[in-house]
């Protein structure tokens, strides 16, 4: 209830001065219209901050989200949700330990031979902690935070809250209950860690010896419910590498994420559906060790293809195929009434950057296009109104439009389409990191070949 009436408080508050907002800019001009609604969206992004960096669960996971991908937000206000993306306040240190030591059963000094107190991360619904364990291996420990599945139904609701106060006044067309049933049909998955710890493993195997895609190695015996015990990895977190990496590194670095995405949405039909760069840990060469495997969608026999006519078309700049392809997707309804032109311009906005031989992601683009897709009220809005978004598509969108926002604050530049269609369509590699991802292809799957 307390946390429930935190929210209540927050969204009332902000949803009253709104509506100051509002009524104030119609005695305003243009300009002071605008700069009221522009300090309105800084005031609100430093409340939810510093109100959601307090709370444990999903509510702070949607505020994640909405901090990683609102490039449309003014620059004050990105940089307030940007403290969501790497450190909540931690749990005391006593309550940790004894989440370990209920989850194995003996006390910690039997379990690890060096514990360390103080986490080093924490986030939405667990800490990480550093331990050796008692073979002297260095190891990540995340622990899931005492109590934190009895507030998810909570927090669930309250993340609508949030996300409807968000597209207040920000993305006039977000798919609040969309978003929201998404999140209720994953959350379960990653409250608890021993699915997370089979995801981990599966990807530490398909990515093991990679030349620039890394997994850490999962602890078995030191992972349970609420505990998942890996591999320890140095590397520098997001901002540390935005503000020191040169620019050929920041480059590289752009291309591995977007090869590590494609190739597992492509190729494994297995994806993390949570990109953002707080999981990631960057290293001096642009390699990358991706972490947190909580959120991962699996592709159902034949869901995915369903998918790909739609992709086909798009990238074809095939106007009638791509309206054929979304009627059979279930994207629209069979009697839709809609022109294919006007239906393709729309559905191709994200995929601009496939269109030509070479691209540059800048963040200015990433807001455009993303307002572009979800302006209710645009020149779309017939096309808007009439979409059903399918539910093996919404986290798959959730990675495209996250991937990109990375890419935009990278000012990424390359071939996508060239890399896309590797991929896609098995096409010979575009860049020297397609040709060493291709020699250890080769090289892995040589043994299975012999006869």
């Amino acid at each position: 209830m307390h946390r429930s009436l935190r929210i209540w408080r927050l969204t009332a508050k902000r949803g009253f001065h709104w509506g100051v907002v509002r009524v104030r800019g119609r005695f305003q001009g243009d300009s002071k219209r605008l700069e009221l609604q522009h300090q309105f969206a800084i005031t609100t992004a430093e409340q939810a901050a510093a109100e959601l960096g307090n709370m444990k669960g999903v509510v702070m996971k949607a505020g994640q989200l909405i901090g990683f991908i609102a490039e449309g937000l003014p620059p004050e206000a990105q940089k307030a949700l940007a403290a969501l993306q790497a450190d909540a306040p931690p749990m005391a240190p006593h309550l940790a330990v004894q989440v370990v030591e209920k989850e194995f059963g003996r006390p910690i000094e039997k379990i690890f031979l060096d514990w360390s107190e103080m986490p080093i991360a924490a986030a939405s619904i667990g800490q990480v902690h550093k331990a050796v364990t008692r073979d002297g291996r260095v190891v990540a420990v995340k622990v899931q935070y005492p109590g934190v599945d009895r507030a998810v139904a909570a927090d669930l609701d309250n993340a609508e809250m949030m996300y409807a106060m968000m597209s207040a006044f920000s993305f006039k067309g977000l798919d609040v209950k969309g978003l929201v049933e998404e999140l209720k049909v994953r959350i379960s998955d990653e409250l608890d860690y021993r699915i997370e710890a089979v995801n981990q493993t599966e990807f530490a195997d398909r990515y093991r010896g990679h030349p620039f895609i890394r997994i850490p190695e999962v602890i078995p015996e030191l992972s349970g419910q609420r505990v998942i015990t890996s591999e320890w990895v140095n590397g520098m977190d997001w901002q540390y590498f935005v503000d020191t990496a040169s620019e050929p590194i920041r480059q590289r670095a752009a291309e591995v994420m977007f090869r590590f995405v494609q190739g597992a949405v492509q190729r494994h039909g297995v994806f993390n559906g949570d990109p953002h760069p707080g999981n990631y840990r960057f290293h001096d060469d642009g390699t990358i060790t991706f972490l947190d495997f909580g959120l991962v969608k699996r592709w159902e026999p034949g869901e995915f293809d369903v998918l790909v006519p739609v992709l086909d078309a798009t990238l074809a700049q095939d106007a009638d195929g791509t309206l054929s392809a979304m009627v059979t997707a279930g994207f629209l309804a069979a009697d839709h009434g809609l022109d294919a032109q006007r239906v393709w311009e729309y559905v191709s906005s994200p995929y601009v950057p496939y269109l030509g031989d070479e691209f540059t992601f800048t963040r200015p683009w990433v807001a455009t296009a993303l307002e572009h897709m979800i302006a209710i009220n645009g020149p779309y809005s017939d096309v808007i109104t009439s979409l059903n978004m399918p539910p093996s598509y919404v986290l798959l969108d959730r990675v495209v439009w996250g991937t990109a926002a990375i890419m935009g604050k990278l000012s990424a530049h390359g071939p996508w389409r060239a890399i896309l269609a590797e991929y896609r369509k098995n096409t010979p590699p575009a860049t020297a990191l397609g040709i060493a991802e291709a020699q250890w292809s080769r090289a892995r799957d040589a043994p299975h070949l012999a006869p």
